[in-house]
């Protein structure tokens, strides 16, 4: 094993540390969050943040970096109040990764990349065409995180599209079947293999 203390942690070169740190806690989610402005200029940026924290009412959350800089996705977000998760494909990782590079106010990601925008029901935000999974949030709080300056932002899901052949019978969306990625670190995207499922454990 090799051992790094916080002191060597902390001495690191910047792009060695972030590596480090962010695939020292395993495979995350790779999600892309679609905004749009009041200006109804579209955005799109990849999160590899977005968590479950409730089934009822049915929260997601993800963490937004520090507002020292203009952060479009939370921008957008507190001024429209909605935003929509999709999640990454196989088939859309070149592009869905490209989201992450910083492009001026005023240029949508959609226009830099293959991604289409796709609205629904009147749902203000953007969803992704095409993607599998498709969840729309109606913006529901924040908390600020005093020690590194990043904000959780929270939201309930208002819409949920699923594509159907995904749901198995007890309604468990299996995501192996369309090759959802994950992701190692900030740039190593990873195709799971179907999974295991266990049953509910109860006290034996």
């Amino acid at each position: 094993m090799i051992e790094f203390s916080k002191n060597q942690i902390d001495k690191l070169p910047y792009l060695e540390k972030i590596n480090l740190i962010n695939s020292a806690t395993g495979y995350k989610s790779a999600n892309l969050i679609g905004t749009i402005s009041e200006d109804h200029i579209t955005n799109l940026a990849i999160f590899s943040s977005v968590t479950h924290y409730g089934s009822a009412p049915a929260i997601f959350g993800f963490v937004v970096r520090p507002t020292t800089v203009t952060r479009n996705t939370y921008t957008n977000i507190k001024t429209t109040g909605y935003f929509t998760i999709n999640p990454v494909h196989e088939k859309i990782i070149t592009d869905a990764h490209h989201t992450s590079a910083k492009y001026p106010e005023g240029i949508s990601e959609f226009e830099k990349t293959d991604l289409e925008e796709e609205y629904k029901d009147n749902f203000k935000a953007p969803f992704v065409k095409d993607s599998p999974i498709q969840i729309g949030l109606k913006f529901l709080e924040e908390y600020h995180i005093k020690a590194n300056g990043t904000i959780l932002v929270l939201g309930e899901i208002v819409k949920l599209y699923v594509k159907e052949s995904l749901i198995e019978n007890d309604l468990f969306i299996n995501l192996s079947k369309v090759n959802i990625a994950t992701i190692n670190g900030l740039d190593g995207y990873t195709i799971p293999p179907a999974p295991k499922r266990q049953a509910y454990q109860r006290p034996k």
